[in-house]
Parts: C-alpha cells; sequence; structure tokens
C-alpha cells in the first residue's frame, strides 16, 4: 500500500508551503489507494511553540485533509510525535556506532568554531577536521564515563559506495554529495536526534513508501540515501516540491513571519480555492533536465494555473511527473479569480447560498453591530443579488453597506454622484430630489414585489419625470445606496422591500433638501 507523511515542525503557525506539500501527499496517496501519516517532527526544544500542534491541526481540518494516521487519530506507526521516540533513535545511533559508520565526537562549540576558521583559511572545502575518529574505544568509553559531553557523527571515510541520487521531480542530481558537511552530526549533545536521522529512522520504522516535501531538503536526500544504506535499509521514492515564492520573489518562510493559513481562515478564503490555487502552483508540463519529452512519450496535460477544480478533481487529474521543478511566484490574482469562481459555484443551489450566509453572518453583525437587518435569513437575499461581485465572503459588508445601515451621502462618492446630476448640462429639473418625489408618489399607488414587476414598475416611473434612463437610474441609485455602482435597482428594492425603500427614499429627499438650502 502507498503509505506517505506530512511531517511539520511545531515551531509556528502552518503556512502556505506547508498547506501544499499536506495537499500533495494528501493528493498522491488518495490518487493511488493509499493514506498518510501527520507526524510531528518536535526535536527542536528551542523553537517549539506549545500552540502550534493545534493550529496546524485546525489548518488541515478548515481545508479539508483529514490525516488517516497521527495525533487523535490512532495507528499502527505510532508514536506520531518525534520527542516520543527517542530511544529508537539511540537504538539506530547504537547500530551506526557498532557498525563504524559512526562515532562520538567530544569537542567543544568553541573549538569547532575555530576549527572551521583554520579549514576555511586553508582553502579547504571540510568542515571539520575529524579529530574525534581516532580516539581509541578505551578513551571514548572514559569521557562518556566521565560525564563528558558528546554528540554522534557519521564517519563518511567508511560508506558504500555513492551513486548520484534520482528524485521524481528534479531527476538526476549529479556531484550532490559535494555540498554536503564533513561527517554530519546525528546526535546532538541533548541526546535529540538531527532531522537527517529522525527522518531516516521514521520514514524506515513506519513503512513510507513515498516522501513527498519541501526543495529545501533537496540538499539533504544524498545523506539521507547514505544512511539508509548504512542501515541497510530501502529508501523510499523521493520528490522534492519547489519553493513558493511571494509576490515579490522572496522565499516564503515561517521565520519570516509570512502569511499563515490561519490568516487566510480569518480573512474569509474558501479552502476550496486556497487549495485550487496552491494546487496548480508548480504543476504543469515537466521536463527531465529541461528538456522537452522525446516525440512520441505518453502523457497527460496537466490544467493551467486557473483552472476551477475541486479535490475530488484534483485527486483525479493529479500527477506528480507533471509538477515543475521550477520555483512559483503566488499570485494573489489568481486566488481572488478561482475563490470567486468556487463561491459563485457554491451557489448553485439555495442550500449553498443558504450555507455562505451562515459563514459570513458574524462578519456582517460585526460591521453592523445596531442593525436590525443582520439575520441569516436576510444575508441570504443580499448574497443572492451580490453574487457576481463578491471576491471574497468578507467582501459583503463592503460591497453593499446600504442593505444594513441607511447610506451615508455625506461620503465622497455619494457627493461626487450628487455633484454631476446637478451639474447644468442636465438641467435644474434633473435632481435627485425630482427623481426620489415621482418614486415615492408612483410607491403610494403601487406595491410592486417581484424583481420583474419592480423593472416595469421603474421604467413608467423614468417615462413620468421626462428623464433619460441614465441619469433616472443614477439618481435613483444614489438615493437608495449612496453609490455609484451595484447590484440593480430591481434587485435593490425586492431585498429592501417596497416599504423600506419609500423609507430611505423620503430620507434621501429630507437629507438633499437640507444640503440644497444651505
Amino acid at each position: 500500500m502507498v503509505l506517505l507523511r506530512f511531517a511539520p515542525s511545531p515551531t509556528g503557525a502552518l503556512h502556505l508551503g506547508g498547506l501544499r506539500t499536506a495537499l500533495y501527499n494528501h493528493l498522491f496517496a488518495k490518487k493511488h489507494g493509499g493514506k498518510w501519516i501527520l507526524r510531528i517532527e518536535d526535536t527542536d526544544a528551542v523553537r517549539y511553540v506549545p500552540t502550534a500542534v493545534d493550529d496546524i491541526k485546525n489548518a488541515l481540518t478548515w481545508a479539508g485533509l483529514p490525516h488517516d494516521f497521527g495525533p487523535g487519530v490512532d495507528g499502527p506507526h505510532g508514536p506520531y510525535f518525534q520527542s516520543e521516540r527517542l530511544d529508537l533513535y539511540h537504538s539506530y545511533t547504537r547500530r551506526l556506532l557498532d557498525s563504524g559508520h559512526a562515532y562520538r565526537c567530544f569537542c567543544s562549540p568553541d573549538k569547532l568554531a575555530a576549527t572551521r576558521e583554520k579549514l576555511a583559511r586553508t582553502g579547504s572545502n571540510a568542515t571539520y577536521d575529524k579529530s574525534c575518529l581516532h580516539l581509541t574505544e578505551e578513551e571514548v568509553a572514559r569521557r562518556v564515563r566521565a560525564g563528558e559531553k558528546s554528540i554522534v557523527r557519521l564517519n563518511d571515510d567508511n560508506l558504500p559506495d555513492r551513486a548520484s541520487p534520482t528524485d521524481i521531480v528534479f531527476g538526476l542530481l549529479r556531484d550532490a554529495h559535494a555540498s554536503l558537511p564533513t561527517d554530519p552530526v546525528l546526535l546532538k549533545s541533548d541526546l535529540f536526534p538531527t532531522y537527517h536521522l529522525a527522518s531516516v529512522v521514521d520514514d524506515h520504522e513506519m513503512d513510507i513508501t513515498h516522501v513527498l516535501r519541501g526543495e529545501e531538503w533537496l540538499p539533504s536526500l544524498p545523506l539521507h540515501l547514505d544512511l539508509y544504506s548504512c542501515l541497510g535499509l530501502e529508501p523510499p521514492q523521493f520528490a522534492h516540491l519547489p519553493i513558493l515564492l511571494n509576490p515579490n520573489g522572496t522565499k516564503m518562510s515561517k521565520r519570516n513571519g509570512d502569511v499563515s493559513v490561519l490568516d487566510f481562515m480569518r480573512r474569509g478564503w474558501e479552502p476550496e480555492g486556497v487549495l485550487n490555487w496552491l494546487a496548480l502552483a508548480g504543476w504543469g508540463v515537466h521536463h527531465e533536465n529541461g528538456r522537452p519529452s522525446p516525440p512520441g512519450t505518453p502523457s497527460t496535460q496537466p490544467p493551467d494555473s486557473t483552472t476551477l477544480m475541486t479535490l475530488p478533481e484534483l485527486i483525479d487529474q493529479f500527477d506528480l511527473s507533471s509538477v515543475t521543478h521550477r520555483r512559483n511566484v503566488l499570485d494573489p490574482a489568481k486566488l481572488a479569480y478561482l475563490n470567486k469562481h468556487h463561491l459563485m459555484r457554491s451557489w448553485q443551489t439555495e442550500q449553498g447560498i443558504a450555507f455562505q450566509a451562515r459563514r459570513v453572518h458574524d462578519v456582517v453583525k460585526a460591521a453592523f453591530p445596531h442593525s436590525p437587518y443582520t439575520n441569516v435569513e436576510y444575508i441570504t437575499r443580499v448574497i443572492s443579488v451580490l453574487q457576481g461581485r463578491i471576491t471574497n465572503l468578507h467582501d459583503v459588508p463592503t460591497l453593499a453597506p446600504f442593505f444594513f445601515v441607511e447610506p451615508d451621502y455625506e461620503l465622497p462618492e455619494a457627493r461626487s454622484v450628487k455633484r454631476g446630476l446637478s451639474a447644468d448640462d442636465y438641467g435644474k429639473s434633473r435632481t435627485v430630489n425630482h427623481v426620489v418625489r415621482r418614486v415615492i408618489l408612483q410607491l403610494e399607488s403601487s406595491s410592486p414585489s417581484t424583481q420583474s414587476d419592480i423593472a416595469v414598475f421603474l421604467h413608467d416611473a423614468c417615462e413620468k419625470t421626462g428623464l433619460k434612463s441614465k441619469v433616472f437610474m443614477t439618481a435613483l441609485r444614489h438615493a437608495l445606496s449612496g453609490m455609484k455602482a451595484g447590484p440593480s435597482l430591481p434587485e435593490i428594492i425586492d431585498v429592501l422591500g417596497t416599504e423600506r425603500t419609500a423609507q430611505r427614499l423620503k430620507l434621501a429627499l429630507s437629507v438633499h433638501k437640507t444640503s440644497d438650502s444651505k
């Protein structure tokens, strides 16, 4: 069975790069009928954030990516916190020490720093002089008994033949070992493993078949394969995912305080939209070594970066061989486009609109705490006439505040509309007041109940004013909303209701009478 793992460190909130990694693990596992594990790599006690694990789980739950095994979901591969697996790492460390593939190093941090400086001055690429490699077994045992602190290093003088590693995404990695430090550290002086040892041990013990992780770990791949070889273990297949970049071209990172998944949750983005956006960032035609595939090579054309796709559709079409190794900039405009269209898809049924109204209810209530028009049923009606204009649910209060509170005719937008309607080229009779009086008078004898009836009603009122339709509609929109654009006037009146429409027009009339008298 295909088995993958997503292994975040609890050093802060999950960011978009981490969510994309979790998503690709989920897509690959489900595409191939497999499962995936959530493993918490909490061996960095200095940077550990107590709330991070819950934040990670909440972000994955919001995104609709439930793990098959991990914290809160028991399985055969636990425990799922690395801090609870220390005995296992110590056991594998002893195996490496006993086989001569590792050794203890007693050098102090100051001595190590001095050694690196000395080697650098001589032009050496080495990062350590291997001085502790030559200690006798008796000397090592004596210093351990004396309580001296030590670390455990890999002995790169005693490694099996090193072949160039191959990655599913990046292909053949030539000269990959050249960038490795001399005799990398496997076990720290606090007896916690480094990422290199812990990840190799855990991936083997958990029967992981495929490792999908960020490109930042690609330079460590040859070291990890060395460890598998030293321990006589069969490695999983590796696929390193290209780094996501901020719009300014910088690398996305928790340490730099880049936007976290929790921020996207709080700002009202749809999980379907965010997943769609992340899945297609880097999901393009991939050519081995940057060259096109030979003619006749079978391939499935991947979707472009704005293809609207649900999670089941992503699973069905996901192809790891189509993941590009190029770094990708996350374009906010693409998220806005995808989010808007996922919302529109959800509004194809009355139940979908009602569900979204319940989601945005608290946002509307917070924006208009004293409005009597913030119940879910009313918000449902508002959403139904704003559908094509909403990019993010949190846009509702700013797109159409006039549905919830009376317009403020002193705002710059409202004042500019009135000035235009009062200009000399329209004539004195073509004012907001003239239009408002006509509609109020006609509402006293007619009460249209549908949007089509309202459209007929407004056409008749416009003719009786003698104004051009554009001038009439602009003036009436100003009176009802105080805005230049928005839903159609029949839609606005239908949501407000004829009684509330008449009240608002009388308010507009009184405000503009007072303003005109000044």
